[in-house]
C-alpha cells in the first residue's frame, strides 16, 4: 500500500538527528532548509575537501529535469517510478512532467522518514494527473512494483528514475540485479535514467570526500568508474550524448561557449527495446 503520511504516526521518531544523512545534506547544498546543523557542518566540511559539490548537486538536479523534460515532450513518456527521491526541492519530477503533460503520473519511493514526513504536503499534483508516495527501499523491488501499480500502468511504457541512488548498493553485482529486475518488469517503450557518483583518477578530491562521508555520515555510499556507470545500460538503447557528466547532457551551451565543467556525477538515458 501506499502509506498516507498524515496517518504515519512515528515517522518522525525514525529520524536520527545525531548523524548527518546524506538526503538532509544534498537539501542543504541546494539551498533548501529541510536539514539540521549536524548537516550543515558535514556538508561545510565535505565542502572544503571538494569545493564543486555544490555544484555537483545542481547539475543532478538540472539533469533530473532536462531528462524528465525530453521524456515527456519529445518522447511521450507520462508515467513516472522515481526511486530514491530525496527530499522534495524546486523541480520535481512531478513539477516538471506535469508541467508539460497536466494527466502525467508520478510514483515517488524512498526509505528515509524525513523525505516520507514531507511528502504528503510537498508532492502534490495536478487534477488530470496523480502523484503518490511509497516508503520503500531500492532493493524491494517486489514491493515497489506491487505497490506502484496501484498508480502506474506497467502495460504501458515507464521511464525509471535512479538519481544518486545506487550508489548506496555497495555489492556492484547486486547494485546491476537490482536495475536488471526494475526494467524486467517495465514494457517496451520504458526508459531508464540513473546518475551516479563517480571515481575518476582526475578528481582526487571527490574521493577524499566520499572517504570522509563514509566515515562519518549515513548511508555509505560507492563511488563506480564511468564505464562501471555504463554497465546499468547494458541491453539498452542509450540515448545521445551516452553516459556523461550531468553538467553535459543534453545542455544548451551557446555558440562560442565552452561545454561545462565536468562534475563527478555521470547519468543518461536509455530506451527499453
Amino acid at each position: 500500500m501506499l502509506w498516507p503520511v498524515t496517518e504515519n504516526e512515528h515517522v518522525r521518531d525514525r529520524i536520527d538527528t545525531s548523524r548527518p544523512h546524506t538526503a538532509r545534506i544534498w537539501n542543504y547544498w541546494l539551498g533548501g532548509k529541510d536539514n539540521y546543523p549536524v548537516d550543515r557542518e558535514a556538508g561545510d566540511q565535505i565542502r572544503g575537501i571538494h569545493p564543486g559539490i555544490g555544484d555537483y548537486a545542481l547539475a543532478d538536479r538540472q539533469f533530473l529535469g532536462r531528462a524528465v523534460h525530453h521524456l515527456v515532450a519529445d518522447l511521450g513518456i507520462r508515467q513516472f517510478l522515481d526511486v530514491g527521491t530525496g527530499l522534495p526541492s524546486a523541480d520535481n519530477t512531478h513539477e516538471v512532467a506535469q508541467g508539460v503533460a497536466p494527466e502525467s503520473r508520478i510514483v515517488y519511493v524512498d526509505n528515509d522518514p524525513l523525505v516520507l514526513a514531507h511528502a504528503r504536503a510537498l508532492l502534490t499534483s495536478t487534477p488530470q494527473g496523480r502523484t503518490d508516495y511509497l516508503d520503500a527501499d531500492l532493493r524491494d523491488v517486489d514491493a515497489i512494483l506491487e505497490r506502484a501499480s496501484e498508480t502506474l500502468d506497467f502495460k504501458q511504457p515507464v521511464a525509471l528514475m535512479l538519481l544518486g541512488v545506487v550508489i548506496f548498493v555497495e555489492d556492484h553485482e547486486e547494485s546491476y540485479a537490482v536495475v536488471r529486475r526494475l526494467m524486467d518488469a517495465l514494457p517496451s517503450g520504458s526508459h531508464l535514467v540513473l546518475s551516479h557518483t563517480i571515481t575518476s583518477p582526475t578528481m582526487p578530491d571527490v574521493d577524499a570526500a566520499v572517504a570522509f562521508w563514509n566515515e562519518h555520515g549515513t548511508p555509505r555510499l560507492t563511488q563506480r568508474t564511468p564505464r562501471e556507470v555504463e554497465g546499468y545500460f547494458d541491453g539498452l538503447e542509450l540515448l545521445p550524448p551516452g553516459v556523461v557528466s550531468c553538467s553535459r547532457w543534453r545542455v544548451d551551451v551557446p555558440e562560442g561557449r565552452p561545454e561545462p565543467e565536468e562534475v563527478a556525477m555521470f547519468g543518461g538515458v536509455a530506451r527499453k527495446p
